[in-house]
């Protein structure tokens, strides 16, 4: 027990662990070498404890320490107290470093939390049977902390210092079109020839119909307009399939439709600003617990590599 008791600073506590030392060691000088600290320090603890008991637990001469009566039975009960703080300490310490378990909140996006990490939570709970998850897919900028949210996955840039942030991989925005739109109405060749074709406009971001892009250094910015505007982004991409204009989207958001023929990219040599990256994010503290961790360490692994890039062999 002699680690356990270095371990109490708290008032009460020192003198329980000073009187326990002394107890057991029959001297206050071998008990001050136990515990690392002075033996005057370790006379004051005991005499402050007696004093709040109102009772002697130690009978002192030149040669030796003995217990009296009621310090023999609260050794007894001290030792107790200390062994069912230890316990209580490493069954804590288990959320951190011990084998993942508890229950996980999460908080994933709803597009890119449909599409690509539905798919793999049962895949994840097989493998950790002691986690149960509960998750919510939704836009909105969840506050992790105040909402006792355990981790969650953000798309392009981050802004609240209170998180700590891990990076899964890029992402991309461009433009695509389905090859029977471009047969139709041709193919763009720069980017103001955009002001001239009807395009998909996806609501939810800033200046949603001023598309800015780069290529050799050089930025366009090019007002669109359309026949179609959504807050959906899954709607704009299937208004793209079926032929109803350019889409600018996220490289997660097209890749299956890009993957499999039914869009084609636009203007590739241009990149689309906002690009971005995927990230895992949890409350900042000195600690993960080992539930989180698990889930973080995995999902990362799992999307590294990211499967919206795949193209068929």
């Amino acid at each position: 027990m002699q680690n356990m008791q270095q371990s109490f600073e708290g008032p009460v506590l020192a003198e329980i662990a000073t009187f326990i030392a002394v107890a057991e060691e029959s001297s206050f000088l071998r008990a001050a070498q136990r515990l690392g600290r002075d033996a005057t320090l370790l006379s004051r603890r005991l005499r402050s404890l007696e004093a709040r008991l109102g009772v002697r637990l130690l009978e002192r001469t030149t040669r030796k320490v003995a217990l009296t009566e009621a310090g023999r039975g609260y050794l007894l009960r001290a030792r107790g107290i200390l062994r069912a703080i230890d316990e209580a300490d490493r069954e804590a310490a288990a959320f951190a470093t011990g084998a993942p378990h508890g229950h996980l909140r999460l908080a994933l996006p709803s597009s890119f939390g449909r599409i690509w990490l539905a798919p793999l939570l049962a895949e994840f709970l097989a493998q950790h049977p002691q986690i149960s998850i509960e998750a919510e897919f939704s836009n909105r900028f969840v506050d992790l902390i105040g909402e006792r949210f355990d981790l969650a996955i953000r798309l392009g840039e981050l802004s609240d210092s209170r998180l700590v942030a891990r990076r899964i991989c890029g992402r991309r925005r461009l433009l695509c079109a389905s090859p029977a739109f471009l047969a139709r109405t041709g193919t763009p060749t720069r980017p103001e020839d955009l002001a001239a074709y009807p395009c998909l406009i996806f609501s939810n971001l800033a200046n949603s119909d001023r598309w800015e892009m780069t290529a050799h250094r050089v930025t366009r910015r090019v007002r669109v307009s359309g026949p179609f505007t959504s807050d959906d982004a899954e709607v704009l991409v299937e208004a793209a399939v079926s032929g109803l204009g350019i889409f600018l989207g996220t490289d997660w958001l097209v890749g299956r439709a890009l993957r499999d023929g039914r869009l084609v990219e636009v203007l590739p040599e241009w990149r689309v600003a906002d690009e971005g990256a995927i990230y895992v994010v949890t409350p900042s503290g000195t600690s993960m617990a080992s539930k989180t961790r698990a889930f973080s360490d995995w999902i990362i692994a799992r999307l590294s590599d990211p499967p919206w890039l795949e193209m068929p062999g």
